[in-house]
């Protein structure tokens, strides 16, 4: 089974890509053959139908990685209570269809979110926007359970995320969605 993180932030240390390593460390205990991968996007182009055909290279890219997973687990932060624009953008890129008799890449892929923020609210208002575009794309979305971590830079030790008592969150929604792939 290959799991494909994609980490809504492009910032290099980002918490959300913390927890995105985490998940992959508790998956991998979890279930020691399921492979998983954060995917690298930062390269895709903003979407513009003037270069849409054929695809830049970082968007065929991006589309490969999609295809080839069993399963999509979204990490994103929260700004303004919506989910970041350039995650948008990437999703905007994999709403289209590949080609000619192709649909697009993430049509039925079974998708968990996860996220943690600054604020007081998680990512609770980014996640339930995020899943109504992603359930307008036709993705298997696991609503139960999702994780929001709220106050997350009060969670930061020399600079790197520590769960503490969020752990066992992070196990349970990793249990539950290798169970949804499967």
């Amino acid at each position: 089974m290959r799991i494909l993180a994609i980490v809504g932030s492009l910032r290099e240390g980002s918490l959300n890509r913390q927890l995105a390593e985490a998940a992959g460390k508790e998956l991998s205990a979890i279930d020691p053959q399921a492979e998983f991968a954060i995917l690298d996007w930062a390269d895709v182009p903003l979407f513009s139908q003037d270069i849409e055909v054929p695809a830049p290279e970082p968007v065929s890219r991006v589309r490969r990685e999609v295809l080839g997973a069993d399963g999509i687990w979204v990490f994103t932060p929260e700004y303004n209570h919506f989910f970041p624009g350039t995650l948008k953008n990437l999703l905007d890129w994999l709403s289209r269809p590949v080609g000619a008799g192709q649909g697009q890449v993430l049509d039925g892929k079974p998708l968990a979110v996860s996220g943690v923020s600054a604020g007081g609210t998680g990512t609770a208002c980014a996640q339930d926007h995020l899943v109504t575009l992603v359930s307008f794309l036709n993705m298997r979305v696991m609503n139960k359970p999702r994780l929001t971590i709220p106050h997350g830079f009060d969670k930061v030790v020399d600079g790197r995320l520590e769960l503490g008592d969020s752990l066992p969150y992070l196990r349970r929604q990793a249990e539950a969605f290798l169970e949804f792939v499967r």
